[in-house]
């Protein structure tokens, strides 16, 4: 399972340098920017790992998982331009390098090849990609116009559902449609990768704080830096307790971006060691613990058991 697993990932690999190529230089070269960069390869990887349910050498699985890594990656163009970012995975991001306007269109070209590269999946294939594309626009929507009326930790939750999780079990959905696996066993893997995408986000978030070193693939403290709201974050301003140290983390998150150093300093110490942060660590456990049962259907076996390793290994990299 392993080496299918392995050998699907670098055929995506290859066949991604293809989909990002354009008969336009400044385009074909800002749009390998990202692909070129690396990165997890998460959502490919619930393909692969879905597929194993059905028939993993299937010749859609390669084409799938490009749909959703093109999808995933032209989001990240575009989130790069909203987030003023200047740096993504390591590298200076494309809308810094070549200005905004070029990044939202070289975006828009990559949404372009996934839904082309859909199409040559079938017509379902075509609907839940843009049923997938409307949710994380949703998503979008909802984190740039904020709460309002809304609880703050509702609603950063349903922005992480619709933002990341859905396009990840959209993934494990392909896996297991592409593959020929039963349309049950498709519904559980597509539950586990919504809920698994829950566990991986507010992870990744935590990470920013817990983390010594750049093991989240930032600077340590940088949601902190620039006042994104992240799951402890919320948690600490919603509590009431009255410790001193609690006290002092809710005036200093109250006030929005932290760019003082020493200030930023205190205010991470603080959260790391903070109740907020528990609770954050047992939430993003809890829908590691959901995305575990979600599995319940599929049958025992080795790609199963990867998939529950998965699971621990989420929970537990925050710990």
């Amino acid at each position: 399972m392993d080496a299918s697993v392995s050998a699907t990932l670098v055929a995506v690999e290859e066949a991604l340098r293809g989909y990002v190529s354009s008969a336009d230089p400044l385009v074909a070269e800002a749009a390998r920017h990202l692909a070129d960069a690396g990165g997890k390869r998460f959502r490919p990887l619930l393909v692969a790992l879905g597929a194993q349910f059905g028939d993993p050498g299937s010749p859609n699985i390669v084409a799938a998982a490009n749909v959703v890594e093109l999808t995933h990656l032209a989001t990240l163009y575009h989130d790069d331009v909203m987030d003023e970012a200047a740096v993504r995975r390591g590298a200076p991001s494309a809308n810094s390098r070549w200005g905004n306007s070029v990044a939202i269109l070289v975006g828009d070209y990559l949404f372009a090849q996934a839904a082309s590269l859909a199409a040559t999946l079938g017509t379902e294939a075509v609907h839940l990609q843009a049923q997938t594309f409307a949710r994380l626009v949703h998503g979008q929507i909802a984190e740039t116009v904020g709460p309002r009326d809304a609880d703050p930790i509702e609603h950063h939750l349903h922005v992480i559902a619709e933002k990341t999780a859905s396009l990840i079990a959209t993934a494990a959905r392909f896996g297991g449609l592409f593959s020929g696996a039963s349309r049950e066993h498709v519904e559980a893997l597509a539950g586990y990768g919504e809920t698994i995408g829950i566990a991986f986000q507010l992870s990744d978030d935590l990470l920013d704080i817990a983390s010594e070193s750049v093991q989240s693939g930032k600077t340590p403290g940088t949601d902190l830096r620039e006042g994104v709201p992240t799951l402890p974050v919320l948690y600490a301003l919603a509590g009431d307790d009255t410790d001193a140290s609690a006290v002092r983390l809710r005036e200093l998150l109250s006030a929005g971006p932290i760019t003082d150093d020493a200030l930023h300093a205190e205010a991470l110490t603080l959260l790391r060691e903070s109740a907020a942060m528990k609770r954050a660590r047992e939430t993003v456990r809890g829908y590691a613990e959901e995305a575990r049962a979600r599995l319940e259907p599929l049958p025992e076996g080795e790609p199963k058991r990867a998939m529950r390793a998965l699971c621990d290994f989420i929970a537990d990299r925050t710990s």
